[in-house]
């Protein structure tokens, strides 16, 4: 309820401060539907500086270095808020743990890693060979997990709707995907595997154009889905509570803001299910290449 909040101020504040009057903002109906518009893309889209309600926090630029900007952006702060996090939960986390009571807090900590170890790890490795990828996988899934789920906080905002930061962790993934094959199959053996035994000599050609785009469309599902369905929470929330500008009528707020209500908890679930997708096919795509034979 209170991220709604929050949205209804993000959306209805730039409207009156750009008019002057909330009388103004509704002079014209595609003057609206621009104006929501713009808002709404301000609201996924990566910026150089946060809205604090009423203000704006102008974050440090930096010049661009072969043509990369390595300004800091929104998105790049909350992705160095879930690291802090990660690694503040899980560093003194583990060094308190015999001396805090255990609470509702640590517990689902507990439950959820050894749901990721044993359920996802365990499962696809095996427990001789999966304990080597534990830390990563559990790294990956609480770090997306904590993403999501800042994005929900007032004031926040989703890093992985933005698709350069799904597309970096698909990339992490790419390259595992290829060391863990490489690691335990050799360098050679690891490639040749990518063609299945048993495949006549003239089906080679055929196969290895269909195998090199199947390595690439793996990350690249990994990245188009954590991205798109992220984004597409937000915008539905936005869609729905722009109707009662859009429509002038301050009686659609009796539907539009309970709908957008429930897609903020379908939000919540979202969190949780995206970080489990992409931690899960990720250790099926690196199992693939660290088992070939299974």
């Amino acid at each position: 309820m209170i991220s709604v909040c929050t949205i209804l101020l993000n959306l209805f504040y730039p409207l009156i401060q750009e008019s002057g009057t909330v009388q103004k903002t509704a002079e014209s109906t595609a003057e609206q539907g621009e104006t929501i518009g713009e808002v709404l893309i301000h609201h996924v889209q990566n910026s150089r500086e946060f809205d604090l309600l009423f203000f704006k926090v102008h974050l440090p630029q930096f010049p661009t270095i072969l043509g990369i900007d390595f300004s800091i952006t929104k998105h790049v702060v909350m992705l160095w808020i879930a690291a802090a996090l990660v690694f503040i939960i899980f560093t003194f986390g583990v060094k308190w743990k015999g001396f805090l009571p255990k609470n509702k807090f640590t517990t689902f900590f507990e439950y959820v890693s050894l749901f990721i170890r044993d359920e996802i790890v365990y499962a696809n490795f095996g427990a001789h060979g999966g304990r080597k990828f534990t830390p990563f996988f559990l790294t990956i899934f609480f770090f997306i997990l904590l993403t999501n789920l800042l994005g929900l906080i007032p004031m926040m905002s989703t890093a992985t709707g933005n698709i350069n930061v799904t597309a970096g962790l698909a990339s992490i993934s790419f390259v595992l995907i290829q060391v863990a094959g490489i690691m335990n199959n050799g360098f050679f053996k690891h490639w040749k595997n990518y063609i299945p035994s048993g495949v006549p000599w003239y089906l080679v050609p055929i196969f290895i154009p269909v195998e090199i785009m199947g390595m690439f469309a793996k990350p690249f599902a990994l990245c188009i889905r954590l991205f798109a369905n992220m984004t597409a929470g937000h915008i539905v929330i936005f869609a729905f509570l722009g109707l009662i500008i859009l429509l002038k009528n301050i009686f659609v707020s009796v539907l539009s803001v309970p709908l957008a209500c429930a897609i903020c908890m379908l939000e919540l679930f979202i969190a949780f299910l995206q970080a489990y997708i992409f931690t899960f096919l990720t250790a099926l795509f690196v199992s693939m290449t660290y088992h070939p034979s299974h």
